[in-house]
């Protein structure tokens, strides 16, 4: 198995994101802000192997008040689409009273997390 962690942000905009490749599949935990926790999880697994239009089939499960969902499905989806492997985000992000440019700000750090876990996951045979 190999181990990726991965930290983009500073103070109460730092998101983390940990990822182990299994050899048959992706787990990320991807938290941050000032309470990390789980508020989302999502699958997402390819349901055909064609890499140059994949399809993909993803679940998602929320606890009720989260929007981690919206972070966590486009990362699942991406990795997966990339990888053709099973993918599972599991994400808790939280900081008190976030102004709305904060949750933009987390969102792209978020998102560059993802990218950056998509490079390194490229330069390995899978």
């Amino acid at each position: 198995m190999q181990s990726y962690d991965i930290t983009v942000g500073e103070g109460r905009l730092r998101v983390n994101l940990q990822a182990t490749f299994t050899g048959n599949g992706i787990n990320i935990l991807l938290t941050g802000g000032e309470s990390p926790h789980i508020g989302a999880v999502v699958v997402c697994m390819p349901s055909s192997t064609d890499k140059e239009s994949p399809v993909l089939k993803s679940e998602v499960i929320t606890v009720p008040t989260h929007r981690e969902a919206d972070v966590a499905r486009p990362m699942a989806e991406v990795v997966c689409g990339v990888t053709r492997q099973v993918t599972v985000v599991a994400a808790g992000i939280h900081i008190d009273q976030a102004q709305g440019w904060e949750i933009v700000a987390l969102s792209e750090n978020c998102n560059l997390a993802g990218r950056k876990l998509c490079e390194q996951l490229e330069q390995i045979d899978m």
